[in-house]
């Protein structure tokens, strides 16, 4: 039984969702009497988020579900300098109009997971760009900058980590924590914002920035981490051998997105699907007790569900159509990647790249030597076989037991 009285706290606790709590009791009573707006930012360093973001989206999702109102940051502001917090070195300065491109292409995979409007728990979408890009340089460091301490703020995991590599941390990165703090306290002015939510490297910058509405406005506002999710052999997750797993449809196909979830571990088949899918924690609960092969059932539903989620139920549907008619038909999918071939043809290692499977050439040819890529089932190990298709004929190309696609002559 949860040690929790609101619905909140309930439903985030039994879903694997909590970490850590600034003041789990403070929280608790808050939920349990009226709406609670709470925050998540995501800075918009690329077109796309990835699988990384989805515990933090999903726990806005939850959020909503609970009755409360979900609010989303897009770091227009902050994704100027872009957040230190465990990278090995500084990310690269993006243009203003190349984080006005990102945010409205990341803000339709929100419409998604969130119902935004104008009701009291209804979703906002704010650019913290909104205040930051205003802020004078004296005023700030006189109002806001005596409340930070240098020698606490260099006993943070996220800049320790950075130092004692003795990787370099500049002064605009270190401005980072104190503008993310700032910002809570902006939204607590603005918007009545009483919750900040993030994974637990950004447990220091949350802290922050509950200490700062209460230093300079007297607010009691809170702080929630979700723990750091790994696989279960101590891997990141969301890492992948063919790089990050996006969530926009132009970045990653959705057979693709589908299968992420299709391959999940036997081990970590219970937490993803409570962290990642709507269903009813009974029957999480069932389909993680499930050995051997029927296991599969649970990956298949779980595949199905988080894709319905992030692409829609005709993506989930295709994608699954695609899977059976590729494992179980023997004939091809209609969702699977295509390659077009023209009539001179095109090298085996340049089709893997070309196609998705390998980054390079180079790495394509390595997969090649270990007989892990195949032609209509047929291992082929000459990187440099010519592929040559007459119009409108078909191959598959297999990487392994679970990448497909389809060269199609043109």
């Amino acid at each position: 039984m949860s040690q929790y009285q609101s619905d909140l706290l309930r439903l985030l606790d039994e879903r694997g969702y909590i970490h850590q709590l600034t003041d789990a009791e403070g929280l608790d009573t808050l939920a349990g009497k009226e709406i609670v707006p709470g925050y998540i930012g995501f800075d918009p360093t690329a077109p796309s988020l990835h699988v990384g973001h989805l515990v933090s989206i999903m726990m806005l999702r939850q959020l909503q579900r609970a009755g409360h109102k979900p609010i989303v940051i897009m770091g227009g502001g902050t994704g100027k300098i872009g957040d230190p917090s465990f990278k090995d070195e500084a990310r690269k300065l993006l243009t203003t109009d190349v984080i006005a491109d990102n945010v409205a292409s990341i803000r339709r995979v929100f419409e998604r997971f969130l119902t935004f409007g104008d009701g009291p728990s209804d979703a906002v979408m704010i650019d913290n760009a909104e205040w930051l890009d205003k802020l004078e340089y004296i005023p700030f460091l006189r109002d806001i900058g005596q409340h930070f301490s240098i020698n606490r703020m260099l006993s943070f995991d996220s800049v320790k980590m950075r130092l004692d590599r003795e990787q370099s941390l500049s002064f605009l990165e270190f401005n980072y924590m104190i503008l993310q703090a700032y910002d809570f306290l902006e939204l607590s002015r603005r918007v009545r914002c009483r919750l900040q939510m993030g994974g637990s490297d950004q447990w220091g910058n949350i802290v922050n920035g509950v200490e700062l509405a209460r230093r300079v406005d007297g607010t009691q506002v809170f702080g929630l981490t979700t723990p750091l999710l790994t696989n279960a052999d101590g891997t990141k997750m969301g890492k992948t051998v063919g790089g990050a797993v996006w969530l926009n449809e132009d970045q990653l196909p959705g057979y693709d997105y589908w299968q992420f979830w299709r391959n999940t571990a036997d081990a970590d088949v219970y937490d993803r699907l409570r962290l990642f899918t709507d269903l009813p924690m009974d029957e999480v609960r069932r389909l993680a007790a499930l050995q051997g092969a029927d296991i599969n059932e649970a990956k298949i539903i779980l595949a199905n569900e988080a894709t319905a989620l992030c692409r829609g139920a005709d993506a989930a549907t295709a994608a699954a159509a695609t899977a059976v008619a590729t494992f179980a038909g023997g004939t091809l999918g209609g969702d699977l990647p295509v390659l077009e071939v023209a009539a001179d043809g095109i090298r085996l290692a340049a089709a893997c790249a070309d196609i998705g499977f390998a980054a390079s050439n180079g790495e394509a040819k390595r997969k090649i030597a270990e007989g892990a890529v195949r032609i209509d089932d047929q291992t082929q190990e000459d990187p440099g076989y010519l592929i040559q298709l007459a119009p409108g004929a078909e191959a598959k190309l297999s990487l392994g037991k679970k990448k497909h696609g389809i060269l199609r002559g043109i």
